[in-house]
C-alpha cells in the first residue's frame, strides 16, 4: 500500500537559485518523478513547478485517483516547486497532477518532466528511468572526428512510424527494436553518415509528425520504452552512423493535460497572446523571456544529448521564433523595445541554448531550420551570431527545384536559379536540405516534380542528387527520395517498398548508394565546404545548352575533383576547361547502365594544351543527356 506523502527534496537551495535565473540546465535530475529510497522505505520522489497553484497533489491507480490522498509540499523559498515523496510505489506507476488553481479551476496534468507516458490517445505519466547499459563507448570517444564541420553529412532523414511497417500489419507500428533491425544494415548499405529522426518526444496526435509535443522528455510510447530507443541509437553508433534529433522549442499544443495554462495561469506561454499564439499551428508559444522556461528548455535539450547519447539537434520553425510578426498581420504583434520586429527574448534564448550546449557536449552539432535572411545563424555569438552548427539552405532548395521542374526547353530562362546560390553559400554553413517538407501538402514526391517521361524523370532526378552531393554545404535528403517513392509522404503507411523491384526505383538505389560512397571517400568534397576556398566555377553561362562545371577542393589540392552537369535531353561533345593538366578519370557518371541510365560511357579522359573558360588545359567529353560526371586527376 501507497502511504502519505513525506517531506523530501532533491532540491539543493543552489539548484532552487539557478533554476529561477534560468541556469539549472539539468533539471530533468531534480523534476519529474524519481525512485529513491527514504527513512529506509522505497518509493517516488514527485516534483513539479507550479507558482500559481493553491493545492497540487498526485493521483493514480495507486490511490483511485483521489485528489485529497497525496497532496505535495510547496518549498518555502518561493520558487513554486511543489514536492514530496510517497512510499511503496514505483516504477511503472501510471500518474497525473492534480493542481487546483488560484482561479479555483481543478486540472488533471502530465507531468512535464516524465520520462515514458500513456501509449495515445490515453495521457497519463508512467514513473519510468533512463538507466541503459550503453555499448557506445568506441563512437562516442571518436565522435568529434564524425561530427566535425570538415568532415562528410550525408543525413538521412526518416519518421519511426511510415518508414516502414510489417506487410502482414500495416496497422501496426515497428517498435523501436523492430526499426533498428531493419534500418541499421540498411543505412549502412546505403552509406548514409547520420540519421535524423523527425520529433521522437511523445505527442498526442499522430499526424502532426511529432511536432505538437506534449512529452518533452518522454520518447514516445508508440514504438516501446527509452531503452528501446537507446538500443536503437546504440546499434546505429556501433556502425559508425550517427543520431539527430528534431528538437521543437518553438511551440507546444494546447492539449488538456498538456503545458497549456499549466496551474491555471500562463506558465510556459507568453500571456500576451501576439506573442504567445501561434496563428499557423493554432499552438503555443513559450515565453522565452522567463528564466524558469529557458531553464526548462535547454535542460531538455541537454536531456537528449546527455541521456540518450544523441549526436546533435535539427531546431524547427527557427524563423517563427526570431520575428515578433511571423505569419501575423499589422497590428496582431507588438514591436520590441526598439521598435523592430525581432524577438530579443527569442534571439537571446537561442544564443544561450548554443553556448550552453557546444560548452558541455562540444562534439555535437546544431543544425537551424531558419528560413530567411537572419545574419549570423551560424556564426558565434561573440560576434553577434545565433551560434548554431549548420543552418538549412533554404534558398538553395526553392531555386534548385523551380529550375528542374522546367521542362528542359525552358531551362535556359532559369539558368541563374542554379548559380545563384553561390551568391550567398559561405555567408553561413549550410546543410542542403532535400526534407519532409517538400514531398507532402499536394508538392509531390520529388521524382514527380520532374519533366518528362518515366526515363527522363529518373535521369533528371539523379542528376539533381549529383549536384546536391558535390555542391557546397552538407547534404540531407528525406526517406524514400533515395530509391524514388512515387506518391506522397504518407504518416499513416510505410513507404513504397516494393518499387526497388523495377529498374527505375532500383537504379536511383544504388546511384545514391554510390554517391554516398564518393561523397565519403573524396575529401575535396567536404573539407572544404563552407569555405569559398573550396568551390570554383569552371563554366556557369552556357544556358543554351544547360551546362554547368565547377571544381571543389580540399585540404590537398592535388586531389581536387571536376563535376560537370548536362541538363538537356541530347548527347553533346563539349569541351571544358580544366584547372591542372594529365589524365581526369570519371569516378562516378549518373548515366551508367546500373542507375537505368543511357549507359553513354566514358572512363578518362587527356587534358590538353588549350585553353579553354579562363582555364590553361581542357578536355573534351561526351556529355549524357540529362546527366553528369564527377571526375579526378590520376
Amino acid at each position: 500500500m501507497s502511504q502519505a506523502v513525506s517531506v523530501y527534496s532533491l532540491f539543493t537551495d543552489f539548484d532552487v537559485s539557478l533554476f529561477r535565473a534560468g541556469k539549472h540546465f539539468r533539471l530533468y535530475e531534480k523534476l519529474g518523478a524519481h525512485t529513491v529510497v527514504h527513512e529506509g522505505k522505497e518509493g517516488v520522489y514527485f516534483a513539479v513547478w507550479a507558482p500559481n497553484a493553491q493545492t497540487v497533489s498526485v493521483v493514480g491507480n495507486f490511490n483511485g485517483w483521489n485528489p485529497h490522498s497525496h497532496p505535495l509540499y510547496v518549498r518555502w523559498d518561493s520558487s513554486g516547486i511543489w514536492e514530496g515523496f510517497i512510499g511503496g510505489i514505483g516504477l511503472g506507476e501510471v500518474y497525473k497532477y492534480h493542481i487546483h488553481t488560484g482561479s479555483g479551476e481543478h486540472l488533471e496534468k502530465a507531468d512535464p518532466f516524465a520520462l515514458l507516458s500513456e501509449t495515445p490517445p490515453r495521457t497519463a505519466s508512467i514513473v519510468s528511468t533512463t538507466w541503459y547499459q550503453w555499448d557506445d563507448e568506441e563512437w562516442m570517444r571518436n565522435r568529434e572526428s564524425h561530427n566535425a564541420l570538415n568532415r562528410p553529412f550525408s543525413v538521412y532523414e526518416m519518421h519511426l512510424g511510415s518508414w516502414m511497417r510489417d506487410p502482414e500489419e500495416p496497422e501496426r507500428l515497428l517498435t523501436y527494436r523492430e526499426i533498428a533491425d531493419r534500418l541499421v544494415p540498411y543505412i549502412r548499405e546505403m552509406g548514409f553518415t547520420h540519421v535524423e529522426l523527425l520529433p521522437v518526444m511523445e505527442h498526442p496526435f499522430y499526424p502532426s509528425w511529432g511536432y505538437q509535443i506534449t512529452g518533452y522528455f518522454a520518447a514516445s510510447s508508440r514504438y516501446g520504452s527509452a531503452q528501446d530507443l537507446m538500443y536503437l541509437i546504440e546499434s546505429l553508433h556501433k556502425q559508425g552512423i550517427g543520431v539527430f534529433l528534431d528538437w521543437v522549442p518553438s511551440h507546444f499544443p494546447g492539449d488538456a493535460h498538456g503545458l497549456y495554462k499549466f496551474d491555471g495561469s500562463h506558465l510556459f506561454e507568453h500571456e500576451d497572446p501576439r506573442k504567445g499564439f501561434h496563428p499557423d499551428w493554432k499552438s503555443y508559444i513559450f515565453n522565452y523571456g522567463r528564466n524558469e522556461v529557458r531553464s526548462f528548455l535547454i535542460s531538455n535539450a541537454f536531456f537528449w544529448l546527455d541521456r540518450y547519447h544523441v549526436d546533435g539537434l535539427r531546431v524547427d520553425a527557427v524563423a517563427s521564433m526570431l520575428y515578433l510578426d511571423y505569419s501575423r498581420q499589422a497590428g496582431e504583434w507588438e514591436p520590441n523595445v526598439f521598435g523592430g520586429r525581432e524577438n530579443l527574448e527569442a534571439v537571446s534564448f537561442l544564443q544561450e541554448f548554443n553556448e550552453a550546449v557546444y560548452a558541455h557536449f562540444p562534439d555535437v552539432q546544431t543544425v537551424a531550420e531558419e528560413s530567411t535572411s537572419w545574419p549570423g545563424v551560424s556564426r558565434p555569438t561573440y560576434g553577434g551570431g545565433l551560434g548554431f552548427g549548420m543552418k538549412w539552405m533554404m534558398g538553395w532548395m526553392h531555386d534548385t527545384l523551380n529550375y528542374f521542374k522546367e521542362d528542359p526547353i525552358n531551362r535556359k530562362y532559369h539558368h541563374d536559379k542554379m548559380t545563384f546560390g553561390t551568391v550567398y553559400s559561405f555567408h553561413e554553413n549550410f546543410m542542403l536540405p532535400l526534407s519532409h517538407d517538400e514531398v507532402v501538402h499536394g508538392k509531390q514526391s520529388l521524382v514527380y516534380k520532374m519533366p518528362g517521361d518515366e526515363w527522363q524523370k529518373f535521369a533528371n532526378l539523379r542528376a539533381l542528387y549529383l549536384y546536391m552531393y558535390t555542391f557546397v554545404g552538407t547534404k540531407l535528403l528525406f526517406m524514400g527520395a533515395e530509391f524514388g517513392q512515387t506518391s506522397e509522404w504518407n504518416v499513416n503507411q510505410s513507404l513504397d517498398w516494393h518499387l526497388t523491384q523495377y529498374a527505375p526505383h532500383l537504379g536511383i538505389q544504388h546511384f545514391v548508394r554510390d554517391l554516398n560512397r564518393v561523397y565519403k571517400d573524396t575529401p575535396a568534397l567536404y573539407e572544404k565546404g563552407f569555405s569559398p576556398d573550396g568551390f570554383q566555377w569552371i563554366e556557369y553561362g552556357d544556358r543554351d545548352n544547360g551546362v554547368f562545371a565547377f571544381v571543389r577542393r580540399g585540404e590537398r589540392p592535388s586531389e581536387e575533383v571536376l563535376v560537370v552537369l548536362h541538363l538537356t535531353p541530347v548527347v553533346r561533345d563539349y569541351r571544358i576547361g580544366v584547372p591542372a593538366s594529365g589524365t581526369w578519370e570519371i569516378i562516378l557518371n549518373s548515366d551508367e547502365e546500373l542507375y537505368y541510365g543511357s549507359g553513354i560511357q566514358q572512363h578518362a579522359v587527356q587534358a590538353e594544351d588549350i585553353p579553354w573558360m579562363n582555364c590553361e588545359m581542357s578536355i573534351t567529353i561526351k556529355l549524357p543527356p540529362l546527366g553528369g560526371f564527377i571526375l579526378k586527376r590520376v
